[in-house]
Formats: structure tokens, sequence, C-alpha cells
């Protein structure tokens, strides 16, 4: 495959519909997208660019949760090669929280990385809520609805009845403990059943940027649409028993025990 210069990805961007001066999150597997002009930071210089100066770059930085987190030095978990350099960029503002946070670079980028609750982690007044609540746009480039945090956040709004602690170390008041910390987890594959209401409402864009399959879909879109299918069904995007998903069963098992996501405090 030929490498595909910074400028034909801006403009591949631009053509997908990324809107300038917007607020942008992006979850990316560079690895498809490739090869591009100077690697992943050529491609963070395409989004910067196809955004311009006055738009917003967001980008997931999470972590394992097994150590104390320092938003300065703390390497994401399986976050990709993409966002791992993204957040080491001079500008780049990171959140704190231990488990969840998320980096971002531009105009709302301070308002977006502010403190947040523990639990739950993409909930209203998080960074993904933030940036639905700033009409921001979510690209998937490379990757399905299936990375697609903006999907937990309508989770939260719904209410969902399930949810799953993990174990986090946080730090508060120089004091270092482990708190369980609950969200609405499951393995995730089911939050591709947004992909056909959103693509027949026209609510998606689709195309090629690099090398990747790239889908674009206002945040506000994905929630309605995911409030949608969650109305009738809360337990929508669980796998059903009979495939003997672990991660889903855990979910599906904790409907009967949990007693309610609680407020953690800020992270």
């Amino acid at each position: 495959m030929a490498e595909m210069s910074i400028e034909q990805v801006a403009t591949q961007l631009r053509t997908l519909g990324v809107r300038r001066g917007g607020v942008l999150l992006v979850h990316t597997s560079f690895r498809a997208v490739r090869p591009v002009e100077g690697g992943p930071l050529g491609l963070i210089a395409a989004l910067r660019s196809a955004l311009g100066e006055d738009g917003t770059l967001v980008m997931p930085t999470m972590t394992d949760g097994e150590s104390v987190f320092d938003p300065t030095s703390t390497p994401t978990c399986d976050m990709g090669i993409t966002a791992e350099l993204f957040w080491r960029q001079p500008g780049v503002r990171r959140s704190t929280h231990p488990g969840g946070s998320f980096a971002a670079t531009g105009p709302m980028a301070e308002r977006i990385c502010a403190p947040q609750p523990l639990a739950p982690p993409h909930g209203p007044d998080s960074p993904v809520g933030r940036v639905h609540e700033l009409a921001g746009q979510v690209l998937l480039l490379g990757v399905s609805h299936s990375e697609d945090t903006t999907l937990h956040l309508a989770e939260a709004l719904a209410e969902v009845p399930y949810s799953i602690e993990h174990p986090c170390v946080v730090e508060a008041n120089g004091a270092v403990s482990t708190m369980m910390i609950p969200e609405t987890d499951h393995c995730c594959r089911g939050f591709n059943r947004v992909d056909a209401p959103l693509r027949a409402r026209g609510l998606q864009h689709e195309g090629l940027v690099g090398h990747a399959q790239a889908r674009l879909c206002d945040s506000r879109d994905i929630v309605s649409v995911a409030l949608g299918l969650l109305a009738p069904d809360p337990l929508v995007f669980l796998c059903p028993p009979e495939e003997h998903c672990e991660e889903c069963d855990q979910a599906r098992a904790s409907v009967k025990t949990r007693g309610g996501v609680r407020n953690t405090g800020p992270a």
C-alpha cells in the first residue's frame, strides 16, 4: 500500500465530514490506517489540520488502574499507539481519572479534561459526557462501535441495571488505597447494534481515512439511537445467554445483585 501524506489524510477527514473548529473524539487503530507520512504522529497532525486551530481533538488514554495514576507519566493500556503518543505531545491536557482518563488539545481541552467523579467513568460528568454536551463528533477509525465509549454514556443516561466493580488504585490526600469502581462493563460487541440504525437514518458518514474504514457520527446521534434501543430492552447490548460470553454473563448476573452505582467523589 502506498504511503499517504498528512495533507491527503486531512482531506479525507474533511470529506468524511469532520467539522472545522469542532470537537472530535477519536478511537483509532493505526495498524488499520497505516502507512501514513510521519506514522502515528502524522495521523495526529492530519486530525489537527482537519479540525483547524479552533478545533479540539480528544482521545481515550485509559490505564490498567493497577498503580497510582500520574497523568504526566502513566502509560495507556490497550488504547493503541496513536493515543499513547497523543497525550505525550506538548500542549495536550490529560484528565485525572485513575482508570478512565482522556486527553485533549484545543480550546475546549481544559473543560473536557476537568475533574470528574470516579463512577461512572463515562457518565455525563466525564470527558465523553462533555464531548456530548459540546455537540462533538465521534470518529471510529479502523475500529467499530465496540470501541465507542460514547455508548457507555448512553448506558449511564439510560440507567441500565447492570454494573461490574473493578479494583483501581486511588490516591487521595496523600493516602493510597484500592477502591472498587462500578461501571457498565461487558464485552461491548453488542454496541455494534447501533451501526445499522445510524446508517439507515443517514446519521453515520463512512469512508476511507488513510487505508482504514472510518465511521463519523455526532455524539448526540449515537446517544439518541442507543437510548432508543435501550428503552424497550435495557440488556440489548449484552450477548444473549446462549452465547456464553463470560463478560456479558457477569453483567447479566449483576442485575440481581447490584445496589446501584455510587458516586465515589471527584477524580
